[in-house]
């Protein structure tokens, strides 16, 4: 007959089960989301389209200023721009225009194991932290910004002549190396998203600030019928573009020609001779009322 377990048996049992039913719970709380990779593409394109409009009112206010100051200043007034965009919707738990039209929100995914058991659609999680919303400031704002800066500047001294000195040939070469690299993680990243429909961009994977949906209940507040109609006639508008040419004109003249010719003109070519001496008049004379010509 088999000997009943110990108690301390029993205990390191009775520690270990609820360590194993709470893991099992968190396996069973993790739910795949699928989000669409239009809607966050068109999230992006409408925050551009939405800081291009605010670009737009802004320059209107120093229409009266010297011809070419604003141009000089140009990347600043644009980090400034995207700053105040940041500012406003990033920083303060909010979605920028572009997700909030699309029904996004950024969600921390280094965080969202200490809440799986508080998930239940797969769309919770925590937003993005305060250190999160810093570096993408630095890096979407500030890093454009001083890119672009240094870009015009190295264009403008020549950095890129060869018979500039050294150092500045050099760092022409090291700048065009990091953009080439840029592009390169940029486009690895965009396969990637387009696979997996997680992260844009490269500051968005660093960050593992991924978009979900705000609301799983909530459409998205754009509606494309206009932008389908403007398609269609964008489109109507290129194959006549293409086909016109192609056509010969001589042809289509020949065509339409006799559906162009009226009374009038036959008339008209019949009253140019003079009546009298059957000669095109030099001086021709019209007589009224019949309006007849005569030399």
């Amino acid at each position: 007959m088999a000997s009943p377990p110990d108690d301390a048996w029993i205990r390191s049992h009775q520690r270990l089960l609820p360590q194993s039913q709470s893991l099992v719970s968190s396996h069973r709380s993790v739910i795949p989301v699928a989000i669409s990779r239009v809607n966050q593409f068109d999230a992006a394109r409408l925050d551009v389209e939405m800081s291009a409009m605010l670009k737009e009112q802004l320059v209107k206010v120093f229409t009266l200023m010297k011809p070419g100051m604003l141009f000089q200043y140009e990347p600043e007034l644009d980090a400034f721009l995207e700053f105040l965009i940041w500012r406003f919707s990033i920083w303060v738990d909010k979605p920028t225009p572009g997700n909030a039209l699309m029904n996004l929100r950024y969600r921390d995914e280094r965080r969202l194991a200490q809440h799986l058991g508080k998930v239940r659609t797969g769309l919770e999680g925590p937003g993005l932290t305060a250190p999160q919303k810093i570096c993408y400031c630095l890096a979407s704002v500030g890093g454009q910004y001083l890119f672009s800066r240094l870009q015009s500047f190295s264009a403008f001294r020549t950095w890129g002549d060869s018979d500039q000195r050294p150092l500045a040939r050099r760092l022409w070469t090291v700048i065009q190396r990091i953009e080439g690299i840029y592009k390169a993680a940029s486009f690895l990243n965009l396969l990637s998203f387009l696979y997996t429909g997680r992260y844009r961009n490269l500051i968005e994977n660093a960050l593992r600030a991924r978009l979900v949906y705000r609301s799983p209940h909530m459409n998205r507040s754009v509606s494309f019928e206009y932008m389908n109609r403007q398609l269609v006639w964008n489109e109507f508008s290129e194959l006549l573009l293409l086909l016109l040419p192609l056509l010969n004109s001589s042809a289509v003249k020949s065509i339409l020609s006799p559906f162009a010719k009226d009374k009038s003109s036959s008339t008209k070519e019949d009253t140019v001779t003079c009546p009298i001496c059957l000669v095109d008049p030099a001086i021709p004379f019209i007589a009224l009322p019949c309006h007849h010509r005569y030399g």
